[in-house]
């Protein structure tokens, strides 16, 4: 076994595991320091796949800025009195009902799956050549124009809802 091959098992396994923390603490706060472990090795894998920018993406945006928000939501909420409060305590067997049946259509819709797509023009070798923010940039302001035009707008809209909101009323 090699030295990548040690690491990507090691990411992979943690990845798994620190997936499981954030579903299973009972203190919220746990669960996002959890979750920030658990973007850091979602990172880390995506360095094995050689998406630099996808590992910076996820440590800027999910790791910072998403955590962040989760953080304040939790304290802007009241756990003490949600904690005290038992639910959920008749659902558990039709829950478990509800997963078993998922997990079997899942196995047999990807039992049938036996089609694979045709490569693209955009092959590892020609990443490789072009640069994976060259590729990215062609992509985007080429074949995807329209779509990431329609989104900047969209942000905008909600930036401009933001400061309209938050703007004090002067009377």
């Amino acid at each position: 076994m090699t030295t990548l091959q040690i690491f990507f098992i090691y990411f992979a396994v943690m990845t798994t595991l620190s997936s499981i923390l954030v579903i299973t603490r009972k203190n919220a706060v746990h669960s996002v320091i959890w979750m920030l472990v658990l973007f850091v090795h979602i990172a880390a894998i995506y360095l094995f796949l050689n998406a630099e920018l996808l590992a910076a993406i996820q440590i800027i945006v999910y790791a910072g800025a998403i955590l962040v928000l989760y953080l304040f939501v939790i304290m802007l909420l009241n756990l003490r009195e949600e904690d005290t409060k038992k639910k959920f305590l008749s659902q558990w067997p039709l829950g478990l009902i509800t997963g078993v049946v998922f997990i079997m259509f899942f196995i047999l819709i990807l039992g049938k799956i036996t089609v694979f797509p045709t490569p693209g023009k955009y092959s590892v070798e020609f990443i490789k050549s072009e640069g994976i923010m060259m590729t990215i940039g062609k992509v985007l302001y080429t074949e995807y124009l329209l779509p990431f035009e329609v989104v900047s707008l969209i942000l905008l809209v909600a930036i401009i809802g933001a400061v309209v909101l938050a703007k004090k009323k002067i009377s």
